[in-house]
């Protein structure tokens, strides 16, 4: 690769003064110059020419090399430049991004990443003649610049979910059903990714009793190979490194049964959950906002989903690595996992029979019963603290009173699950 140098037109335009009419003119032909690709440019000579300097770009590189977990999942290779020069090597790929029925929130997660490189450099590595939230083209010329971009190999990326009822008139585009146009968009698709988990099951709208037979791509596209990249919506950072994931490696990553990448939901949210050590240690949140919640105790009783939920919001975060969920004091919602709006709701309710480690036989029984089977004595002292902090700061209830949801104040159920 050449030598990179750092070159922005912005450093010509004096901050105290406010630019004239034709020096707003240059500049903005300057930036549209700096940032249209040129034929056979790759993405390191583009960032480049972009004044994005060599460490910057690496520094780029080694964030989505973390992401993807390539020292586990691609066969040995490991080493960070030997990666981060094929990122640059790329040449810019076609992506096609289709929005059904959904919100735009998950393409909205992607290019308002806390971190604006993230959404900058995804859409600098790939063309994207059709992304209706994004495009400037309408009308006939959306639809031309559609067919124009599904003729050659590119990869296919879907939010939202297909309705199947009343023929499909519940969602169409330009007078077409989309259950047609992601058949259409599909043919000759070299990669199809479901982004959303609209896209992976149809999430809310396929929820009971489902009145426009919402379901997910892997449904209709029944003959192929689905990515799913589940999350109400995902993590920005995740989505970016799975399709450089693909334009890297030429392949899909390792995925788990339910086609999830194992790079970004291989483990439990409840394994790496800051306040694990107080679910071991039997201290619960049992309303929101008493002495426990302050305390940042776990949020189990409170309806957490996080032992049942497999995602990497612990790791990678939100809004720049800043915080997630569950640090900020909200209960996980499970919202990466298959029917989560049937299966994890009442989403505050206590989600059932969760074994413990160490102090508990489960999440909802702490007795003396576990003293006498602990056998060690580090084991008995650390049930019978746990005991002791439930009798003196603890009321064990497996429901919680909300008031905000019609709950009487401090008359929670009294019912508790054994």
């Amino acid at each position: 690769m050449s030598k990179w140098k750092r070159f922005t037109w912005t450093t010509h335009m004096k901050r105290t003064q406010q630019p004239s009419m034709q020096e707003a003119e240059q500049a903005s032909l300057n930036h549209e110059i700096l940032t249209t690709w040129r034929p056979g440019e790759t993405l390191g000579e583009h960032m480049e020419r972009r004044g994005v300097s060599r460490r910057e770009f690496n520094k780029w590189c080694l964030k989505m090399i973390a992401l993807m977990g390539v020292a586990t999942v691609t066969g040995g290779v490991s080493n960070a430049q030997e990666i981060a020069d094929k990122m640059a090597a790329l040449k810019r790929p076609v992506v096609i991004w289709l929005q059904l029925q959904e919100c735009t929130g998950c393409l909205e997660s992607t290019i308002r990443s806390y971190n604006e490189e993230i959404g900058d450099m995804v859409l600098s590595a790939v063309s994207m003649p059709y992304v209706e939230l994004l495009m400037a083209p309408s009308g006939d010329a959306a639809n031309a610049a559609l067919e124009e971009a599904i003729k050659e190999p590119h990869i296919l990326v879907i939010n939202g979910s297909v309705p199947l009822n009343d023929g499909g008139v519940y969602c169409t585009v330009a007078g077409d059903t989309v259950e047609h146009m992601l058949r259409h968009c599909a043919e000759n698709a070299s990669y199809i990714l479901a982004v959303g988990s609209c896209a992976y099951f149809g999430s809310i709208q396929a929820a009971r009793p489902n009145p426009t037979g919402a379901v997910g791509i892997r449904d209709i596209l029944t003959d192929r190979t689905v990515i799913n990249v589940p999350g109400c919506p995902p993590i920005g950072d995740v989505i970016t490194a799975v399709i450089m994931y693909i334009l890297t490696f030429d392949r899909a990553p390792e995925c788990d049964l339910e086609t999830r990448p194992l790079m970004a939901y291989g483990t439990r949210i409840h394994n790496n959950c800051p306040r694990r050590a107080h679910f071991d240690a039997g201290q619960f949140v049992n309303v929101f906002d008493d002495e426990n919640a302050r305390e940042c105790f776990c949020l189990y009783k409170v309806g957490c989903k996080g032992p049942d939920t497999f995602s990497p919001c612990p790791i990678v975060k939100w809004n720049g690595g800043v915080s997630f969920p569950i640090q900020s004091g909200h209960p996980c919602i499970g919202c990466t996992e298959l029917y989560f709006f049937d299966r994890m709701t009442p989403f505050y309710k206590t989600l059932p029979n969760v074994n413990g480690f160490g102090v508990e036989a489960s999440a909802n029984v702490i007795g003396a019963v576990g003293v006498a089977g602990a056998g060690a004595a580090i084991a008995a002292h650390a049930v019978g603290s746990a005991i002791h902090y439930k009798r003196q700061h603890m009321k064990e209830e497996a429901n919680v009173s909300l008031p905000a949801f019609g709950d009487a104040p401090g008359s929670p159920d009294k019912e508790t699950e054994e």
